[in-house]
């Protein structure tokens, strides 16, 4: 057996390592949380040709973050990624808060306990679990995909440039991190998720703007024993004078994390906090967790750094003075984009949320469905979403890092730890990453004219899932769960009280000329593969008969022509209320919820609103007929 001819490479020699294209349809540099989430979701089309491409020799193996929010989680669903997100991670059921003791300031004593996640937020949990987890789901979830795409390890990303024509404008060179060989690989479109320090942003002469706090935290995951009581639960700590703690239980039943106030920073010496040992960290934590005590039996990560908050200018190459006559090629993502404390652990969730946003407006375009303008609402959209992530990490870090207040001197200042308490529940839907609301910047959110007839779901914002029954087959699901990472939009039509706009729209949808999935469906693809569309209708499940659906809502999908059952619905009316007071539907008239790939809610219009719906997607679609 002969190997190593290319140069030495540790590991089995049956393992064959991929060679690099020559060209991709998307290059995406880093393979990180945004990087790895893009690549899954444009793994679903074989005929995008995609190649993610990281410095590291090899997949993360532990530490970096571990927050998973509920919006994330419902993502993952869409991925069929949750099942075992869920069984694996640590659940975050509640939360507790700490404080000095009144009697002796130099003991902690338990000042409050609240429900992590207020109840209707989300049908998924808040989950703790290692990032080097979560991003082998994704690449599992890669290779299994019918592109059968993998990481390019060892590659390096050097610099790139955009020619003004040709199939392949970007021409990126990278670098082999261990033979130093250089390639150059040209694509259609170049995403950048390369981290805080990113070349792919400095290439494109895209700017960080925002500044450092002067102030350093230690995180360690450690395994260790202890007689502190709520080692098991998410917990803020605040001493007297020893700083704060935020502790986070971890995945698997044992180990624990913790967040460790180190104090200021001197400006004049910003370095200097990387030279704070584990050992100085895990001695702050002890003293601030007095009485109790803490034996730490082994370190399984640790790190330090210090607090900046920033947003880059622009999340692509378009220069401001060129947007809408320029557009754009290379992107730029997760890390990249924004930077912020890692306590309200939004960093990898808003990262992922990022390309989830970016990685199906790229695959319409690529596969002729969209207009290329369609890829201009990422900047506009993503990047005021940073900034509302910048604005709350502000205060979150602000009041963690803050001393408590003493009662018997409130002139020195501090944070009341009552009101840590208040602005973590205030906070709970921002943390739980459903508060994301898209403004009518684009022609992707329409203006709510019609916003009364679905007031549960408020356009710009994501579709929120609830308990229905399946006709066909009586099943109890959630509805928002039928949502695929496919790249299709929805259209949830809800029941008028007689059926007759549901019936009439559904007529139109299939018949019509007009019909944007007439329109938008290519020629011989299933009629779902572009626009899916289901049906709730007010009856009970048993009252309503499959055999009297319409056409639409039973599909003839595949080389067989066989049908789809699974497109109609009923409320649940045993698991808790009816989906139509739930999202305050409109009985009388019925509406009809569009959403976006992302599952977010484009538009809500009434079920007559034919014209409209027409009008809406001819804004960015391509016709296909």
């Amino acid at each position: 057996m002969q190997f190593y001819l290319n140069g030495y490479r540790s590991g089995d020699p049956d393992i064959q390592t991929a060679t690099l294209p020559e060209t991709a349809d998307v290059l995406i540099i880093g393979a990180g949380p945004a990087g790895m989430l893009l690549a899954a979701q444009l793994a679903a089309f074989p005929g995008v040709r995609t190649c993610i491409t990281d410095r590291r020799e090899g997949p993360l193996k532990v530490g970096q973050a571990d927050g998973v929010a509920c919006r994330t989680v419902e993502m993952f669903e869409a991925f069929g990624l949750s099942g075992k997100l869920m069984r694996e991670a640590y659940w975050v059921n509640e939360t507790v808060f700490w404080r000095p003791s009144a009697d002796d300031r130099g003991r902690i004593t338990r000042a409050g306990r609240v429900q992590d996640t207020e109840d209707g937020v989300s049908e998924c949990p808040h989950l703790i679990v290692n990032q080097a987890r979560l991003l082998s789901y994704l690449e599992t979830h890669m290779r299994d995909s019918a592109a059968r795409l993998a990481p390019d390890y060892g590659w390096g990303f050097e610099t790139l440039t955009v020619e003004a024509a040709g199939a392949y404008p970007v021409r990126a060179t990278l670098q082999n991190t261990a033979s130093g060989e250089v390639r150059t690989l040209r694509a259609k479109y170049v995403v950048g998720c390369d981290g805080a320090h990113s070349r792919v942003r400095e290439t494109i002469g895209a700017v960080p703007q925002g500044d450092f706090a002067n102030h350093a935290w230690g995180v360690v995951d450690m395994l260790a024993v202890t007689d502190f009581p709520d080692i098991r639960l998410k917990a803020a700590i605040q001493s007297a004078d020893d700083g704060n703690i935020l502790l986070i239980p971890r995945e698997g039943g044992y180990m624990v994390r913790l967040y460790v106030d180190l104090g200021e920073i001197d400006p004049a010496h910003r370095d200097a906090f990387r030279s704070i040992t584990q050992d100085t960290v895990i001695a702050t934590a002890q003293r601030v967790l007095k009485p109790y005590t803490l034996d730490v039996k082994e370190v399984v990560w640790f790190a330090v750094y210090q607090v900046g908050q920033r947003v880059t200018d622009r999340f692509d190459d378009v220069p401001a003075a060129q947007v809408g006559a320029q557009m754009p090629r290379v992107f730029i993502a997760g890390d990249a984009c924004h930077t912020h404390s890692a306590k309200a652990g939004q960093g990898m969730n808003v990262s992922m949320q990022d390309t989830f946003s970016l990685g199906w407006k790229l695959a319409a375009v690529l596969r002729g469905l969209a207009r290329p303008n369609l890829l201009s609402t990422y900047t506009v959209e993503r990047h005021a979403i940073a900034r509302q992530l910048i604005d709350f990490d502000k205060e979150w870090s602000r009041i963690m890092a803050s001393p408590p207040l003493d009662p018997a001197h409130p002139e020195a200042g501090g944070v009341d730890p009552a009101a840590l308490q208040t602005y973590f529940t205030m906070s709970g839907r921002y943390t739980a990453g459903v508060a994301t609301r898209y403004d009518p910047a684009t022609y992707l959110t329409a203006l709510p004219r019609h916003q009364a007839l679905a007031v549960g779901y408020p356009i710009g914002m994501r579709f929120a899932s609830a308990p229905v029954i399946r006709l066909a087959d009586a099943k109890a699901v959630q509805l928002g769960h039928v949502a695929r990472a496919d790249g299709a939009w929805r259209i949830y039509a809800f029941a008028d009280a007689r059926e007759t706009s549901l019936r009439a729209l559904m007529d139109y949808l299939a018949q019509d000329a007009q019909s944007p999935i007439r329109r938008y469906t290519r020629p011989g693809w299933d009629i779902d593969a572009v626009i899916d569309v289901r049906g709730i209708f007010q009856s009970g499940h048993r009252e309503l008969k499959v055999a009297a659906l319409p056409p639409m809502l039973l599909p003839r999908k595949g080389r067989f022509g066989l049908i789809d059952y699974e497109k109609a619905f009923a409320p649940d009316q045993r698991n808790g209320p009816d989906i139509f007071d739930l999202r305050g539907i409109d009985r009388a008239q019925g509406a009809m919820v569009v959403v976006r790939p992302d599952q977010f809610v484009a538009n809500v219009l009434p079920l007559t609103a034919h014209d409209e719906l027409h009008a809406f997607f001819a804004r960015f679609m391509i016709e296909q007929a």
